[in-house]
């Protein structure tokens, strides 16, 4: 075996050797393409000299589509077998090329090996003092293929981890460089404000330098812009910069979390509030369970007012929304209990999720199935009286028959509704009410140990994971 790769790895040398000392002729490319894909790239590296790979760089420079996909795929097998830091510190020329490139396959190569020395501590400073190549990662966030722009936002994000990444990006020259790729639209500018929010994510001194560039003050200011698509493209990213505790603090210290409330409470008299209504709400929801469900609800009861008001409401767009975050909401024992609060109010609502679940559109009947779940679920040690009375009250008031509901869901042949609903009988299988419940009902224990009736795996997980819930079965996947 050993001699058989001795001889793979030799036959594909020469043709890459050959390739290297001449313009080859794209049926010679594509025999070196297929003999690399056969050797392996422990065989590759004593062979593999800069001369080879610095040739085939040289051929990306034509306009011949096909030859330049036949190097491509050349060069992602041959680049595999590098260190990044030889890489860096060798090909630095033919990788800031590669991003200049107008062949987007060629930028995504050179991007991927750009993500692979970035990931290589001994490599990044290499890339740190590299001005001009940094300087086309950032426009590269500007390009049309967005696979390029996450990679080259990914690069950057990572480069940023350290002090002197954060002082190469905002103590420099490419700062510049990140504002006049900005300025290309909309969706550009947006891309840009995603790094920034993902730097700030990283630590207290990443978001004090991303503040400090005056461009997460410009990203709050969007909010009250006359773009209402650019309004809730801008909550969406607040949305990801509060879900770190900087993030929540820098927010609450710079006013923006009254801001939006604000934004909420004057949005009946706005036509268009429709637009970025939703992510404000979900602003709040996403806020509320990573910080203090009572506190965030006390603190802007116009929050809830308009969770309620978009669950009662007839637009379906808003009662997703709403029915999403009150799941967010009560996905623990302190957002329950704020919602037990409401009384009959968040009871008659129930009714109303209940009846969605049955009848609505089928996406909206998935969220108000995962909602029921994600709300009705104890864990074991948190199952005091009271809690377990709420629970037990709350799915009374689903539907008059709410087990037989679920039952009737959880066999129809819909895959994604029929596991919706037994997750719903999971979140409730451990609690001493549902499980009597259960048992008395007729055929019940028999239709949910019955796995031979579940037409997919992920029925059959489901089902199962329902019975090692009810049954303490040890944990144990099922199966195709």
């Amino acid at each position: 075996m050993a001699e058989e790769v001795a001889k793979m790895a030799e036959a594909a040398a020469e043709l890459l050797e050959r390739a290297a000392r001449r313009d080859p002729a794209l049926e010679e490319l594509r025999a070196l393409r297929v003999a690399l894909q056969a050797v392996p790239l422990a065989a590759l590296r004593s062979r593999l000299g800069e001369h080879h790979l610095r040739a085939l760089f040289g051929l990306l420079a034509v306009n011949d589509r096909e030859q330049v996909s036949a190097c491509v795929s050349i060069l992602e097998r041959l680049l595999q077998a590098l260190d990044p830091l030889y890489m860096i510190q060798n090909l630095r020329e033919e990788l800031q090329k590669g991003l200049f490139h107008p062949d987007d396959s060629v930028k995504i190569l050179t991007m991927s090996q750009v993500g692979r020395i970035v990931e290589d501590s001994a490599a990044v400073p290499e890339i740190l003092h590299s001005p001009e190549l940094l300087q086309q990662i950032i426009k590269c966030i500007g390009g049309a293929k967005i696979a390029v722009a996450k990679e080259a936002i990914k690069s950057l994000s990572r480069i940023a981890q350290s002090q002197e990444g954060l002082e190469a990006l905002f103590g420099s020259s490419l700062l510049g460089d990140l504002r006049r790729v900005m300025a290309t639209s909309d969706v550009v500018r947006y891309r840009v404000y995603e790094l920034i929010v993902e730097i700030s994510s990283v630590s207290a001194e990443s978001l004090n330098y991303c503040a400090n560039s005056g461009l997460i003050p410009e990203l709050i200011g969007e909010l009250t812009g006359e773009d209402v698509l650019v309004r809730a493209t801008c909550i969406e990213m607040l949305t990801s910069l509060a879900h770190s505790p900087q993030g929540r603090q820098y927010l609450a210290q710079q006013g923006v979390i009254d801001r939006i409330s604000n934004i909420i409470l004057g949005a009946e008299s706005d036509p268009f509030s429709s637009f970025y209504l939703p992510g404000f709400v979900k602003f709040f929801g996403n806020l509320a369970v990573v910080d203090s469900p009572q506190q965030i609800c006390e603190r802007y009861p116009v929050f809830m007012e308009k969770v309620f008001e978009m669950a009662e409401s007839q637009d379906p767009t808003m009662i997703g929304v709403a029915v999403d975050t009150l799941g967010i909401l009560g996905s623990n024992v302190e957002g329950k209990q704020v919602l037990q609060k409401t009384r009959s109010r968040f009871q008659n609502l129930l009714s109303k999720i209940g009846h969605q679940a049955k009848n609505a559109p089928t996406e909206l009947r998935l969220r108000c199935l995962d909602a029921i779940s994600s709300l009705l679920y104890l864990p074991p040690e948190q199952q005091t009286e009271d809690l377990l009375r709420m629970t037990e009250s709350w799915f009374t008031s689903l539907s008059s028959q709410p087990l037989e509901l679920f039952r009737s869901i959880s066999t129809q042949p819909f895959p994604d509704l029929h596991c919706g609903a037994l997750r719903v009988f999971t979140a409730i299988a451990n609690q001493p009410w549902a499980q009597k419940l259960m048992l008395s009902s007729p055929g019940f224990v028999e239709y949910i140990v019955d796995r031979s009736v579940e037409p997919d795996k992920a029925s059959k997980d489901a089902k199962y994971e329902l019975v090692e819930v009810q049954l303490a079965l040890p944990a144990k996947k099922c199966c195709p």
